[in-house]
């Protein structure tokens, strides 16, 4: 009933005056399919639902980068070469803190020394939040000169530094690869990186982060994607878990919380975390062009555009022919290059994107005309600098 009324309002409103009985009959007809397409358009998509921790973190409570340089020994003959001067060098320190004296001159001297089953690697690992001493964490292990493979190794035991310079882990233990190289007459077969390796659970935390809860006299929580709505969204929901006016947005980013003395952090931080949030997220096309990627959000949303896409290929093909002479001719046999320049024209694909096209009638109508990776780039990039594209483009 209230879209026949809006339909009869609207043609009262709109019908010219002075039309035959024939003319109002087809105005009618129009304006009726007018509204009924005004009426029968879909509503924007609602805002996904997450928790306050899955879209964001806590200021002050984060991960810590490691870092060190050990030795891994133990190798089948692919370790760093005679070459890498500070593998040896590292050798005869671990040798001296261990009480063998290395000669410094003659044939028994350091730089002498080939050792082909010891590399030098460089650790690095990454110290989750509140950690205590005793904690294992996983680490990665990276040759640092020529060696060949990692295979079979072992790392030795060695220091974990902050960027206090501080010791915060040591690392040591067997590698695990997930890849092989094998080499034998010249001929070499590679898979994945032989020269890089983890340790799963191949470090004991030695030093905790000094960070306590009950110090914090405001809690900032930090949206992962800056965006005013969802802060301001973010705000209210805190606020409704607490049962209390204590959060507020400071920026597209940051949502504050005032702690009350004495609070227990820990329950605080629970229901904070634990609170839904509407999320808006922006829309977002993330390309890859070392690698033809490319990753469409679905709230990406096209304006009407055509495409023409073709492309001219030009081909130079050239061919060495001997020429010949008769028998008893007193030419001589000569080499002829014979160059030959084919052009090709390809025809002019067009795609053509109405008001209301999705991302999906986008895939449809490139997978149609045979695009590739490298063509969609760059068919993004112009819908882009065109405005047909509402969306972020961000080229990684």
């Amino acid at each position: 009933m209230q879209q026949r009324g809006q339909r009869r309002r609207l043609q009262r409103r709109l019908m010219p005056s002075g039309l035959s009985r024939l003319a109002r009959f087809c105005f009618v007809l129009a304006t009726a399919a007018a509204v009924s397409l005004v009426a029968a358009e879909p509503a924007d998509a609602p805002p996904r639902l997450a928790l306050v921790k899955d879209v964001s973190i806590i200021q002050g409570i984060r991960d810590n980068q490691l870092v060190g340089y050990g030795l891994v020994v133990g190798l089948h003959g692919t370790g760093d070469s005679q070459q890498t001067i500070f593998p040896n060098q590292s050798l005869v320190s671990a040798l001296e803190r261990m009480g063998v004296n290395v000669p410094q001159t003659g044939a028994l001297s350091a730089s002498n020394m080939q050792v082909k089953n010891m590399a030098a690697v460089f650790i690095i690992a990454t110290l989750p939040p509140f950690s205590q001493p005793g904690y294992k964490m996983d680490v990665t292990v990276s040759s640092a000169g020529d060696a060949r493979s990692l295979d079979g190794g072992i790392l030795l035991m060695t220091p974990l530094y902050g960027p206090d310079g501080q010791i915060y882990a040591q690392a040591q233990g067997p590698l695990v690869l997930g890849g092989y190289v094998v080499a034998a007459g010249g001929n070499a077969k590679q898979m994945n990186h032989p020269t890089t390796a983890r340790i799963p659970g191949g470090a004991l935390v030695e030093r905790a982060v000094p960070f306590e809860l009950k110090q914090m006299r405001t809690v900032n929580v930090l949206l992962n994607d800056a965006d005013f709505h969802t802060a301001e969204r973010m705000a209210v929901s805190i606020n409704h878990s607490l049962g209390a006016d204590r959060a507020h947005a400071v920026d597209s980013r940051c949502v504050q919380i005032a702690a009350h003395p004495g609070e227990d952090m820990a329950a605080l931080l629970d229901k904070v975390e634990q609170s839904p949030v509407e999320v808006y997220p922006r829309a977002r096309v993330v390309v890859n062009e070392r690698t033809g990627t490319v990753v469409i959000g679905g709230t990406v949303r096209l304006q009407p555009v055509s495409i023409l896409h073709g492309g001219l290929s030009v081909n130079v093909i050239s061919r060495v022919e001997v020429s010949q002479p008769s028998p008893m001719a007193s030419g001589t046999t000569q080499v002829v290059r014979q160059t030959a320049v084919q052009a090709q024209d390809k025809p002019v694909n067009r795609i053509d994107l109405k008001e209301g096209a999705t991302v999906e009638d986008l895939v449809q109508e490139l997978q149609a005309i045979g695009a590739g990776a490298r063509d969609v780039i760059s068919i993004l990039q112009a819908m882009k600098e065109a405005g047909a594209l509402e969306a972020d483009l961000e080229v990684i």
